[in-house]
């Protein structure tokens, strides 16, 4: 193993281990990770040997921050294609953990974004600590939420993975358990003591049972006392109609909400709700992801992404100049585009029918 490479692999008992090693990066996923991670998991498959897969962070500031961001930004300046590429690769990856077949478990320890969310929410068993800060960020850089994020915010009680959506905003450990992105909390001082008893599992009951006896009730939350205006005010059918929700409704938090989703880019703030709600009516998995590689593609070709990450990464000015500026001038042909089937291009992962035809506006 060379400690220098992107992801580590190791085995400890019958525990197949996967290291995100970019701890300077926030192990931010590039190509060659996804592609190593996808190895991984074929050798952990057919191993006989191998009972369970863990996933893990390098360093002490999170699991995965997202993407690549820069590479991205750099391809979509270019308008070359190699993004496209690492989300086929990326979406079917995430597809891949849902359905692997033996235990996938995943610390979420720390920061965990965007394409942190799809190498671990998709798993089996995921952990979450009291420094678990964990989110879909994209709307603040003019993007889609994605690698399954859709579905995953969709599914959660209630109007919540709505606002979280929207707002972009990151959550603890209490509210990744409420919204349904993790499992079971254990104190980042127990994680030693997991992993080490982890490698004595050799079923997935055992390690499920692992996991439980580390195991302990989260710190308080914040939303589960925020549901009444949260249901109410994200239920509408319109971005405009949940902003003047929110504005009316005379909850503080509540038009802090509005304050922050008014940040956003305005399109991306559109396609996001779409893409909630069509995602709620789709029937797995791998049909979010194809409709979610339809909106990555598409956000690919709009100045919004390219601009979102100049403001938030590149010049960090945080003063985004979207296009269009608001959210009126965003019809509903616009929004109609991100969902249009890309032909031969598709990603492909589910058989059925088009996920157009099945999750109308």
């Amino acid at each position: 193993m060379n400690h220098d490479d992107p992801v580590l692999l190791h085995t400890e008992g019958r525990i197949r281990h996967i290291t995100l090693n970019r701890p300077r990066a926030l192990n931010a996923l590039n190509h060659a990770m996804v592609l190593r991670i996808d190895e991984a998991l074929s050798e952990a498959e057919f191993d006989h040997a191998i009972a369970a897969v863990l996933i893990t962070g390098a360093g002490d500031r999170g699991l995965c921050a997202g993407g690549d961001i820069r590479s991205i930004y750099e391809d979509a300046r270019s308008g070359g294609g190699i993004s496209k590429d690492f989300w086929r690769d990326e979406y079917r990856l995430n597809a891949r953990i849902a359905r692997f077949p033996k235990p996938y478990v995943a610390i979420m320890d720390g920061i965990v974004m965007g394409g942190g969310v799809g190498v671990s929410a998709h798993g089996d068993v995921r952990i979450v600590t009291e420094r678990s800060r964990v989110a879909m960020p994209e709307t603040g850089i003019g993007f889609v939420p994605d690698v399954g994020g859709t579905r995953l915010l969709s599914s959660a009680p209630g109007e919540l993975g709505t606002h979280l959506a929207l707002t972009a905003d990151a959550v603890g450990a209490a509210d990744a358990l409420l919204c349904g992105l993790a499992d079971h909390f254990v104190p980042s001082h127990r994680l030693a003591q997991l992993v080490t008893a982890l490698a004595a599992a050799g079923t997935a009951a055992e390690v499920e049972d692992t996991v439980r006896r580390h195991a302990s009730p989260a710190p308080g939350g914040e939303l589960a006392e925020h549901r009444e205006w949260i249901d109410s005010c994200y239920g509408a059918d319109s971005v405009a109609e949940i902003l003047d929700r929110l504005g009316a409704c005379g909850v503080p938090a509540a038009k802090q909400a509005a304050e922050t989703i008014l940040a956003k880019s305005p399109t991306a703030l559109k396609v996001t709700l779409s893409a909630l709600r069509r995602a709620r009516r789709l029937d797995s998995l791998e049909a979010v992801l194809d409709q979610e590689y339809r909106t990555s593609c598409t956000a690919l070709t709009r100045s919004d992404l390219v601009e979102g990450v100049r403001a938030q990464i590149i010049d960090k000015d945080r003063d985004p100049r979207w296009s269009p500026a608001d959210l009126a001038e965003v019809t509903e042909a616009d929004v109609a585009l991100f969902f249009a089937p890309l032909g031969d291009r598709e990603l492909g992962l589910h058989p059925g029918p088009d996920a157009v035809s099945v999750a109308t506006d």
